[in-house]
């Protein structure tokens, strides 16, 4: 009786625990696209791991229970650290073409820039961005360069001619993001030139704004060479593009809550469904570059509005997704990248 009052009790923490584990997995599979390396050696030890556990444990019911545990707690382990990474590389928002966080750069340098860059982007269409930041460690900058890439969307849609400049100022080090569509006329060998032989002589003199300038004025003219279609004035999609997620985001959330519900209960499928509800949020979180505490704060609103959506029966209201005012900030207009480009220190 009292090995089955055991094993019955730790069969509840296992139920309970099912979300956080799927949390684990999800994350597990994001992290190994995004953060190759680490990732394939985290997963690799977990699997591992599991392997032995499944050998010792494999002829003991009980200890198979335990062993779901073990996975959980792997899962709540990799959650950990993947929040932690989180943390020390977020990619800012996107509101303008050059981005200072080290303020390096005084209010005049940056207006010239940004003034070059719009005229250049009336006059082609083609979008370039300066980043300049700290540090992006623990994660190597050509990392951190992707993700900034499939964040920002620069360059246009379909035609994917934006360019990226990567500063980061206590590295010491450089990276220029190409655009699919610009491969041809910045491949990597030429990317690589711009860094080498105009952007860093200037910041080996400390003169970062010539370096910068220098650098865009080159990237401009080798842009300019190339037949691109004309600008069309089309505007941004990147707010119907975070609209259409939090949709699928909410319709997402409702499924699961259902899921958990019918199986298990409101009881233990209302725990269930918050864990995983969380869980997905957190993912939308980390595709969008957002902090892991503002995806705590959205699975707990989603969780909010999901249950006053059953209690008002199933409709929220007489209003409808809209789309919003626009706003005045600049932004990518959907451009593509394929991790074509160079990097480089001084």
């Amino acid at each position: 009786m009292a090995l089955e009052a055991v094993e019955a009790a730790l069969t509840v923490v296992v139920i309970v625990t099912t979300g956080a584990i799927t949390i684990g997995v999800i994350t597990a599979a994001v992290v190994m696209v995004i953060l190759a390396v680490e990732a394939v050696v985290i997963l690799v030890v977990g699997i591992l791991a599991a392997a032995v556990v499944v050998v010792v444990t494999e002829k003991n019911k009980l200890r198979r229970i335990m062993f779901v545990n073990v996975r959980y707690t792997l899962g709540l382990l990799l959650l950990l650290l993947v929040s932690n990474v989180w943390a020390d590389v977020a990619i800012p928002d996107l509101s303008r073409r050059v981005t200072d966080l080290t303020a390096t750069l005084n209010a005049e340098q940056i207006s010239a820039l940004e003034t070059k860059l719009a005229a250049f982007e009336t006059k082609k269409g083609s979008q370039i961005a300066v980043l300049i930041l700290p540090s992006t460690q623990p994660e190597a900058i050509e990392a951190f360069g992707i993700r900034v890439a499939d964040t920002w969307k620069i360059g246009r849609k379909n035609v994917d001619d934006g360019v990226i400049l990567i500063v980061t100022k206590d590295d010491r080090k450089l990276r220029l993001e190409v655009g699919r569509g610009l491969e041809g006329v910045i491949p990597d060998a030429i990317a690589k030139r711009v860094l080498a032989e105009t952007i860093k002589p200037h910041f080996k003199t400390d003169d970062y704004a010539g370096g910068i300038d220098a650098g865009v004025t080159q990237i401009i003219a080798l842009i300019d060479g190339e037949p691109l279609p004309p600008p069309s004035g089309e505007t941004s999609d990147s707010d119907d593009g975070f609209d259409t997620l939090l949709i699928i985001l909410f319709f997402c959330c409702i499924v699961v809550d259902l899921i958990f519900s019918s199986l298990f209960g409101h009881g233990i499928g209302g725990v269930l469904s918050a864990i995983s509800i969380g869980g997905i949020s957190a993912l939308v979180a980390f595709l969008l570059a957002l902090d892991i505490w503002l995806a705590v704060i959205i699975g707990v609103v989603m969780f909010i509005v999901l249950k006053i959506f059953y209690s008002s029966g199933g409709s929220i209201g007489g209003g409808s997704w809209g789309s919003g005012s626009s706003s005045s900030d600049w932004g990518g207009g959907g451009g593509g990248f394929s991790g074509g480009g160079a990097s480089d220190s001084w």
